[in-house]
C-alpha cells in the first residue's frame, strides 16, 4: 500500500507535571496492556517517511534501516530464535556499528491482537513516547548480563542496539514513528522507573516539542530491519538514544492485518 511522504498521527508523551512518573512492564498474553502512573498528553506530529531520506545513521538520527532476510521461517519458534537468529542479529549490529564483539541478551515479540498475545504469549506494543534506557540503567544492563566481565567490558565503549522487525507479514498497524536524536534536548528526557516482575530498571519517558523530527517507515516487511540506538556510553556528541513509541496508522488499508514483531536487544562493545 501506497504512503504519502509525510502525514500526521498522534503520539502519547509524558505530560508536564509534579507527578513522577512509573512504567510497568506487561508479562506478555491476552491481556497485555501498558500500564503507566503519571500524566500524560496526546500529541499530533507530522511523521516523515524514513524511507526518502537518504543515509540515515546509528550516530547522527540513531536509527537505520537495513534489509535482511533470515533463515528464520517461525519467529515464534523458541529453537530457531535460539540457534539460528541471535547469531543474525549479532552479525547485524557488529556490522553496523563497527564493534569488535556483539552479544544479543534478549528477544521481545509483541503483537497488535489479543487472539495472537494470547496464542504466543507476546507483548503489546509500547505505545507511550520512550527510550529503553539511561545513563544509569544501560551500564546496569552490562552488568546485569556480563557478570565478571563487565567492569573490563564498561571501560570502553558500549552500545545498546535494538533490532527491530516485522514478522509474519508488513506492519500496517501499530506501526513504529522514531524521533531523529538530533532534533531532540536533554531537559525533554525523564528517566523513569520500569517496574517487571523479576527486577526494577529504567527507562526514558519524554516530553512533546514541537522542534522534534519525527520519521516512520511504512510497510516494514519481514525481509527489512530497523536498527535504534537505545544506549551509548559515547558521549562526544553523537547521537545516544532513540526516543520511539509504537501508534495507530491512521489509514492502515482494508486489508492490514494486527501487526506481529519481534526486537531484539544486543550489545555493542567497542
Amino acid at each position: 500500500m501506497s504512503q504519502p511522504d509525510s502525514f500526521a498521527a498522534t503520539l502519547r508523551f509524558l505530560a508536564p507535571s509534579d507527578t513522577p512518573p512509573v512504567y510497568r512492564a506487561s508479562q506478555g498474553g491476552a491481556d497485555a496492556e501498558l500500564d503507566l502512573e503519571g500524566e500524560f498528553v496526546d500529541s499530533v506530529v507530522t511523521l516523515h517517511n524514513g524511507r526518502n531520506v537518504d543515509s540515515l545513521s546509528l550516530d547522527r538520527e540513531a536509527f537505520c534501516l537495513v534489509n535482511h532476510v533470515s533463515a528464520v521461517d517461525d519467529f515464534y519458534d523458541a529453537g530457531q530464535i535460539e540457534s539460528v537468529y541471535t547469531d543474525e542479529v549479532e552479525t547485524l549490529v557488529r556490522d553496523a556499528t563497527g564493534a569488535a564483539r556483539a552479544v544479543c541478551f534478549d528477544h521481545t515479540r509483541r503483537a497488535d491482537s489479543r487472539n495472537i498475545r494470547g496464542e504466543h504469549t507476546s507483548r503489546e506494543p509500547s505505545a507511550v513516547v520512550h527510550n529503553d534506557y539511561t545513563d544509569k540503567s544501560g551500564p546496569q544492563r552490562v552488568r546485569d548480563i556480563m557478570a565478571e566481565e563487565a567492569d573490563d567490558l564498561l571501560s570502553r565503549r558500549v552500545a545498546i542496539v535494538n533490532v527491530w522487525r516485522a514478522v509474519c507479514h508488513p506492519a500496517l498497524t501499530s506501526m513504529l514513528a522514531l524521533c531523529d536524536a538530533s532534533s531532540t534536548r536533554a531537559d525533554q528526557l525523564v528517566p523513569t522507573p520500569r517496574i517487571a516482575k523479576d527486577r526494577i530498571g529504567e527507562l526514558m519517558l519524554a516530553h512533546y516539542h514541537p522542534d522534534q523530527r519525527w520519521m516512520t517507515f511504512p510497510a516494514l516487511t519481514p525481509d527489512e530491519v530497523l536498527l535504534l540506538k537505545t544506549y551509548d556510553s559515547e558521549t562526544d556528541g553523537r547521537a545516544r538514544f532513540t526516543l520511539h513509541t509504537a501508534f495507530d496508522n491512521p489509514d492502515p488499508g482494508p486489508d492490514a492485518k494486527p501487526r506481529e514483531s519481534i526486537e531484539s536487544r544486543v550489545f555493542a562493545f567497542f
